[in-house]
């Protein structure tokens, strides 16, 4: 029986596929999941894989792993003059801090470092800052460890250009506070060599600064 031939009832036979049309439907098929998974890499895949650890980018300093440069204000800091006579007040790049307190202890950490190139400093060697607070009435409390006392040369003129470098670091550059107390090892000491009396906060005194403009 010829295909397609009426057989007596009025039906057509099925129409066998032929290769042609399988592979056409075989091309759509694949097609169609093609086209399925793109929306779904563009949906769903892209957007899980851009936020894994790692990938997200980065620029500038942050990109080595160094982070941002620290914040720096400018201050005066106090070092000792030629004939170790005065305080010489000298603009110094300190540390930014938030608050008002960090802020004094890195005034203080600053000035007890070691002086820069060409300077001498009032504060001797090793010593430490152990915590520094403000109170509500304004006074700074600045607590020394350290080789603070050990360290230091004694005399009545050292002694004082040791405390009002500190005292005159804080008041200087934060000028809501009033006063400056010199803690050591956390207690109150009556002074440094018993010149200077540390028993009550100290004001700032310029008497002990050098006149004139101030080195860069």
């Amino acid at each position: 029986m010829t295909i397609g031939h009426d057989d007596g009832r009025g039906e057509q036979p099925p129409v066998v596929p032929t290769k042609s049309h399988k592979m056409r439907w075989l091309v759509l098929g694949l097609g169609l999941v093609a086209l399925l998974m793109g929306v779904w890499v563009v949906s769903v895949g892209l957007p899980g894989w851009l936020t894994q650890p790692g990938t997200v980018a980065t620029t500038g300093s942050d990109a080595s792993g160094t982070g941002a440069e620290t914040r720096r204000i400018q201050a005066t800091l106090f070092y000792v003059s030629d004939d170790g006579t005065q305080l010489v007040p000298t603009s110094r790049n300190v540390p930014y801090a938030a608050t008002q307190a960090e802020q004094a202890r890195r005034l203080v950490e600053a000035q007890v470092a070691a002086a820069p190139e060409g300077l001498l400093s009032p504060i001797p060697a090793g010593t430490t800052v152990r915590a520094v607070f403000i109170t509500d009435a304004r006074e700074a409390y600045v607590d020394l460890g350290g080789n603070i006392l050990s360290g230091h040369s004694g005399g009545s003129l050292d002694e004082a250009l040791t405390v009002y470098a500190i005292v005159n670091a804080v008041t200087t550059n934060l000028p809501e506070v009033t006063a400056v107390q010199i803690l050591i090892e956390g207690r109150e000491v009556d002074s440094l060599r018993g010149h200077i009396d540390l028993r009550t906060p100290l004001a700032k005194s310029i008497d002990w600064v050098q006149k004139g403009p101030s080195p860069q």
